[in-house]
Parts: structure tokens; C-alpha cells; sequence
């Protein structure tokens, strides 16, 4: 079985943030590609979702609701998102690791 992953409107929002946050602080060429390789790394790691949700660390105390921690350079980025049904998954909002939670 496969789920269909989709985002919602606030974990897009998110996507555009932490684009927006790398491109600000770009100060050379290479700086401009870690933006697209950072929304790169997440939507690959969100790819894994379709297949098996399930193995990812619950997010407080609903077991449909998870988190899937997505490594990039020296720290990453945290996707929440909810199983919906037997056949959708909901990336609910994304931030960087070092955030102090999700917006």
C-alpha cells in the first residue's frame, strides 16, 4: 500500500520561510544552491512518507500524528505530519532542528 503525501497551506508557508532565511543569508554563489539543495533534501526525505509512515517517531500522544527528522550539513530539519486515513499523509509544518518548534 502507498500513501499519497500532501502539504498543507501553513507547511508550505514553512518551505517558503526557511527558502527565504538561506537566501538571505547567502553572501556567495554556492550560498544561492544550498537553498535549493536544502528543499532538495526535505522533499526527498518526504518522498519516504508514501511508503511507510508508520516507522517515524510519534509527536505527542496521537499515534497518527509523527515527526520524520531529515538530516542536512551539521544539523537538519523536522516535518509533522499526520496520518489521515488509509491512504493520505499530511506534512503538517517543517523547521530547521535548531528552531524552537514549529511555526
Amino acid at each position: 500500500m502507498t500513501f499519497a503525501v500532501r502539504y498543507s497551506a501553513s507547511a508550505r508557508d514553512d518551505l517558503k520561510r526557511l527558502y527565504r532565511h538561506l537566501l538571505e543569508r547567502a553572501t556567495h554563489a554556492d550560498d544561492l544552491d544550498l537553498a535549493e539543495r536544502a528543499l532538495g533534501a526535505i522533499a526527498d526525505s518526504v518522498e519516504s512518507l508514501d511508503r511507510s509512515p508508520f516507522i517515524y517517531r510519534k509527536a505527542g500522544t496521537s499515534p497518527f500524528l509523527r515527526e520524520l527528522l531529515i538530516p542536512f550539513g551539521s544539523s537538519g530539519y523536522v516535518a509533522l505530519f499526520e496520518i489521515e486515513d488509509v491512504s493520505t499523509v499530511t506534512i503538517l509544518a517543517v523547521r530547521h532542528q535548531l528552531e524552537d518548534d514549529y511555526h
